[in-house]
């Protein structure tokens, strides 16, 4: 290459010096054009390494730079995530696992020694416990490890990216029982329908919904699917609801005075919530064939809680009243009764 270039530049003089003094002295003038031309490359050596220099500076403070960074990365993260900050994590999150336990223990023992405040204290739980660990995360991330802000801000959006991908139902249930507990569709202790669920709401947590039913067992409900469905709620965070008891009697039974017996039952009962008014409903249906009055006595319980044994106790006293007071007898009341079974028996 070097050669090249000498012979390039040779040429290029000789031209020059031939057009500019006819045809001098051929030795002198190639002498000189040599000349020139190692002058030439000795300054374009001399430029080539200095750029080559200047880079290998570059790159090597460019390492150095780099090796800096990742040594104060590394005593950032060190000093963010040491053992004692761990270890105080721990502690913290241990001791607010039990004193928000202890809590919402408090709460339910109160609410059960008050009827008239067991819905309120009871819903009050898992609001506590959402503000609670709210709390509690906060001063985690915040106090405890306080990372910088930009560090803050990147991470938690990783991770919000992360976790959306990978639990999404999830993430589901947990809005769902963020909205259920603030939109208060229904509460604890509330009397829910929920699909083919009836109970009292035992619980709202962050992933599902449980109720105990009329049997009881206990149901978990995802909160995702509960604001999927239509809900049904019997006192809407009151301790009385509505009972209805059903009663089929012959068509040709006289209705006021089976009205007047009915509402009798019901009131004497010790169940029974006055403050609201009692009903009757008489309707003329099909019942297995055969035409039938059902007879649907409306009235409110005090408790919620003895909403089954109100309603069986009305439907009982109704009953045996209507049969000592010859309205209807035991042979027209066990016919009514047993036209169900015959129609099972043939079929």
């Amino acid at each position: 290459m070097r050669f090249l270039f000498q012979l390039s530049v040779l040429i290029c003089f000789l031209f020059a010096n031939l057009s500019a003094q006819g045809i001098p002295d051929t030795s002198k003038s190639i002498n000189d054009s040599l000349t020139f031309a190692d002058s030439v490359q000795a300054e374009t050596d001399s430029t080539i390494d200095t750029i080559q220099n200047s880079k290998s500076r570059e790159v090597k403070s460019t390492d150095e730079t780099s090796i800096m960074e990742e040594g104060e990365v590394q005593e950032k993260l060190e000093n963010i995530f040491s053992i004692s900050k761990i270890i105080w994590s721990i502690i913290f999150l241990v001791v607010g696992f039990y004193f928000l336990k202890l809590l919402a223990k408090i709460l339910d023992l109160l609410s059960e020694k008050s009827a008239k405040y067991r819905i309120t204290l009871k819903g009050m739980i898992p609001i506590i416990r959402i503000l609670g660990w709210t709390t509690i995360l906060s001063m985690i991330v915040l106090v405890i490890f306080a990372p910088p802000t930009e560090s803050l801000v990147v991470v938690t959006g990783s991770m919000g990216l992360a976790i959306g991908f990978s639990s999404q139902d999830i993430l589901k249930n947990i809005f769902g029982g963020i909205m259920i507990i603030f939109d208060r569709t229904f509460q604890v202790g509330d009397k829910v329908q929920i699909g083919e669920h009836y109970g009292e709401v035992l619980n709202i947590g962050l992933r599902s919904t449980r109720i105990v039913t009329a049997d009881d067992s206990v149901v978990s409900i995802p909160n995702g699917d509960v604001m999927n469905k239509s809900v049904s709620n019997s006192n809407s965070g009151e301790t009385n609801c509505q009972v209805v008891a059903e009663i089929y009697l012959p068509v040709y039974v006289d209705t006021a005075k089976a009205k007047g017996i009915a509402i009798q039952a019901a009131q004497v009962s010790k169940m029974v919530f006055l403050n609201k008014p009692i009903a009757i409903i008489f309707k003329n249906e099909m019942h297995f064939g055969k035409p039938m009055l059902k007879m649907r006595l409306k009235a409110y319980v005090l408790d919620i809680r003895y909403e089954f044994a109100f309603m069986s106790e009305m439907t009982e006293n109704t009953i045996r009243e209507l049969i000592a007071q010859g309205i209807i007898s035991k042979e027209e009341f066990a016919g009514v009764n047993n036209f169900k079974e015959e129609v099972f028996a043939k079929a």
